[in-house]
């Protein structure tokens, strides 16, 4: 069980707890969106354990290794996160302080000649860290970098953009010099937490500056709300279904920065509805369409449970580097 002190970091890192007094000013059933005039109650269908592991668990164990030190993934000597994912991974470019700019890495993985990019969430016992995702007032969308957005009015979280500008340039260059060096024509981008809002932007950013010739996935856990509606509707006319963010039972983190401020999810969310006491799920979902009432969304903020946002999500995998060697 993840310790007090962290967990409470989290719900202050995601501004849950901002979003609870300024719901107080509210009706409840408008809380977090909740009886919108918009609401998405679209049927779920069930995906199929050999969907989750041919599509999800390896971005998962690359996403656990984000939470080690820097100089572990750089030797990828972490313990049982870099075995999981076998010996002949290849990093090649690490970055970030651990403070305002979070840990990332790039690595070539041989099984699936990937070019893997790969975001740190907050870490609950750094401030600098926390900063980045408490800043989540709406602002424009910088579309010096994202040319395609230019005259759509969008709107994202301020934390998260920063948080993504800081390294975008770095994951840019490593990532085209991954795919020459390598002979790579596949790109996943993964993270979980504030990790994953850093992969959504750089994925968006990665779309609009890569050949169109290659294959770009997208695959998050845990994913706060980025943006507004037009960054929603952007996010899905750019990634499509090559989008996957993946939420797990009653994590509070999804459903913030809450709807009435504003903020919008992305279409293909996957919704784990139960994990066993193997860690272990015991079904998950495909959820269609924009904040579907069926999945993290339409969750009761009553049954919240940070313990899901950090996992186990499937294959006994959590985050937050408790995996990790000290």
């Amino acid at each position: 069980m993840p310790r007090l002190s962290s967990l409470v970091s989290i719900i202050l890192s995601t501004g849950l707890l901002t979003s609870f007094n300024l719901s107080l000013a509210a009706p409840l059933p408008g809380l977090f969106g909740f009886g919108s005039s918009d609401d998405n109650s679209a049927s779920t269908t069930v995906v199929s354990n050999d969907t989750v592991t041919s599509d999800f668990l390896r971005p998962a164990l690359f996403s656990r290794v984000a939470y080690c030190s820097s100089d572990a993934v750089q030797s990828f000597q972490c313990g049982v996160p870099c075995d999981a994912l076998g010996s002949d991974v290849d990093v090649f470019q690490v970055g970030g302080n651990d403070g305002t700019i979070p840990m990332y890495f790039i690595a070539h993985d041989p099984s699936t000649d990937t070019i893997v990019v790969a975001h740190q969430g907050t870490d609950p016992n750094n401030l600098l860290s926390i900063l980045n995702d408490a800043k989540f007032g709406l602002v424009d969308l910088n579309t010096t970098r994202f040319t395609a957005a230019a005259g759509k009015g969008i709107q994202v979280h301020d934390g998260f953009q920063q948080t993504f500008e800081r390294t975008a340039d770095g994951v840019l260059a490593g990532v085209q010099n991954g795919l020459a060096t390598k002979n790579a024509s596949n790109v996943l981008v993964t993270g979980h937490s504030l990790g994953a809002a850093v992969a959504t932007l750089d994925a968006m950013f990665l779309k609009e500056k890569l050949d169109p010739s290659i294959q770009l996935t997208t695959s998050v856990f845990g994913l706060p709300r980025v943006g507004d509606q037009a960054w929603a509707d952007f996010v899905d006319s750019s990634l499509g279904n090559t989008l996957s963010h993946i939420t797990n039972q009653n994590d509070p983190v999804p459903t913030v920065p809450p709807e009435f401020l504003g903020f919008v999810h992305p279409s293909n969310e996957f919704h784990i509805t139960g994990v066993d006491s193997n860690g272990q799920a015991t079904g998950i979902v495909a959820c269609p369409g924009q904040d579907n009432e069926n999945c993290s969304t339409g969750n009761n903020v009553f049954d919240a449970s940070v313990a899901n946002h950090l996992g186990p999500y499937f294959d006994d995998i959590s985050f937050g580097g408790s995996a990790c060697p000290a």
